[in-house]
């Protein structure tokens, strides 16, 4: 790899950010030339890094109360106008029935139509309270991610909500907030803290259903006969922590199930001020010492379960498994061992101190040593393409653009949050062709195509691409293949 610090600072733009913003203002090439680790490193350091801070913005809770507010409002005024639609044809019938029926009269024909009446255009609906939420969180990540000076902060914060992941298409009204109370806060902290956080928020019970999981034994078990949902349990040992094939069975599974029963939420319908609000309600918690791993824990209520989350995210095979997540999303698909390694062991030695780990990272040899080669996802390669012009968009279009590529906004398809290999993202390289020729049509009298491939992309233009640019045959065309080159596809 080139020594060339320009070089090294666009790879940490690239690599570790989220790509150049152009000019000399933070965050450009030439802005982190200087020391391209030490302006990563700075990053970590910042107050309030990684955290948004939108007093418009509610609590998740309280945005799943308003929705679900709004639904049984929407829904009772459909009944009523049934109810009086339904009077209405009673009162009609009786009328007829009553009334003595009258002589028939000739139709007398008409000479000349009825004017016509004025049509006026329908006029757009404004969005109702479940929208305004989404779009207020999804505005809220995207002026983050395009505000960001390097935006290193930023993808550790993408990295862990897709780690630790809930689904828009389940819980749709709490996703944002999930990622802003539950990842948010904890990003540079420690990874005990933000595993309990992910537990017990009202988007994660939701989502893998351990609202639903009733200790058989415990009181509300046995009166009502319902029992377990092993469903968190199960994904919180294989994706969360230990990962899998890491020598836990069937049974502690079960057993896990068993210590998180009674973390749930309260129910909306007989809760108005404090609905869908995460409790522990030890009537549903399984009574009793439970066994996880061989070792044995007392039965304390809520304290059980955090000593169990507490020794699981302490676990050597936890550190393993994070340490390769970590170095496949940032370094290679197949990242090198000796990288995995030392994240891992500083993973361990601190505790699981997060930011430590990211310290790391930045650190080791091996993450700026190995090609950039990796593709970026979707909202990866939107989200630089955003940042080098003067775009002019909103939420809602940038929610469509993610989706249309593939990888809607917290919107997995799975607990396995998006997948990070290249194989899983190269069929959508025809949508982003598309998307980068309407960009360039928009930009093609404001961005000059050399002035951007020099801002964005810099040493790391191969020359192929630089020739490709220089000989487009129109400045959309010069703009879409330098959008398009395999380098600003790259990290």
């Amino acid at each position: 790899m080139s020594a060339d610090p320009k070089y090294q600072a666009a790879l940490a733009l690239h690599r570790f950010g989220l790509g150049p913003r152009p000019g000399t203002m933070p965050g450009s090439i030439a802005a982190v030339a200087s020391d391209p680790r030490g302006a990563l490193l700075a990053e970590l350091d910042k107050p309030g890094a990684g955290q948004i801070i939108d007093s418009s913005l509610m609590t998740a809770a309280k945005s799943a109360m308003a929705a679900y507010n709004f639904r049984e409002a929407r829904q009772a005024a459909e009944l009523a106008k049934k109810m009086a639609e339904t009077t209405e044809t009673m009162a009609m019938a009786n009328a007829m029935e009553a009334k003595p029926a009258e002589a028939t009269k000739p139709a007398q024909p008409t000479t000349t139509a009825p004017p016509a009446k004025p049509t006026t255009p329908p006029q757009p609906q404004e969005p109702n309270i479940q929208q305004r939420i989404v779009r207020g969180e999804a505005r809220a990540r995207f002026v983050a991610a395009h505000e960001a000076e390097i935006g290193f902060v930023e993808r550790l914060v993408w990295f862990w909500s897709n780690h630790l992941c809930v689904s828009s298409f389940v819980v749709p009204i709490t996703a944002g907030g999930y990622e802003r109370e539950a990842i948010r806060p904890h990003v540079l902290g420690r990874f005990e803290d933000m595993l309990v956080a992910s537990a017990s928020h009202p988007a994660m019970v939701q989502y893998l259903d351990n609202a639903r999981s009733v200790g058989p034994k415990s009181v509300a078990g046995l009166i009502n006969k319902v029992g377990l949902n092993e469903n968190y349990a199960r994904e919180l040992l294989e994706l969360h922590t230990l990962g899998v094939r890491t020598g836990y069975t069937q049974d502690d599974v079960i057993s896990l199930a068993k210590v998180l029963t009674g973390w749930t939420i309260l129910p909306a319908a007989t809760n108005p001020e404090h609905g869908v609000e995460f409790v522990f309600n030890p009537r549903s918690h399984e009574p009793g010492p439970k066994a996880v791993l061989g070792k044995t824990y007392a039965d304390l209520g809520m304290s059980q379960g955090r000593a169990v989350l507490a020794d699981l995210a302490r676990h050597p095979a936890t550190a393993e498994h994070v340490a390769r997540k970590l170095a496949r999303h940032f370094v290679a698909d197949d990242p090198p061992e000796p990288l995995v390694g030392r994240l891992a062991q500083r993973f361990r030695d601190s505790d699981g101190n997060l930011k430590e780990l990211a310290k790391a990272l930045v650190d080791a040899p091996e993450a700026w040593e190995t090609p950039p080669t990796k593709l970026k996802r979707p909202n990866e390669w939107l989200t630089a393409m955003g940042r080098a012009m003067p775009l002019q968009g909103n939420a809602v279009q940038a929610m469509r653009s993610r989706a249309r590529m593939g990888e809607p906004l917290w919107g997995v398809a799975a607990p396995q949050g998006f997948p990070d290999v290249q194989a899983a993202w190269t069929d959508g390289l025809a949508q982003r062709l598309d998307i980068a020729e309407i960009v360039a049509g928009q930009m093609e009298a404001i961005v000059d195509p050399q002035e951007l491939l020099e801002a964005t992309l810099g040493p790391l233009a191969s020359p192929d691409t630089r020739r490709a640019v220089a000989r487009a045959d129109s400045r959309q065309q010069a703009l879409t293949i330098a959008l398009m080159a395999p380098e600003f596809h790259r990290r």
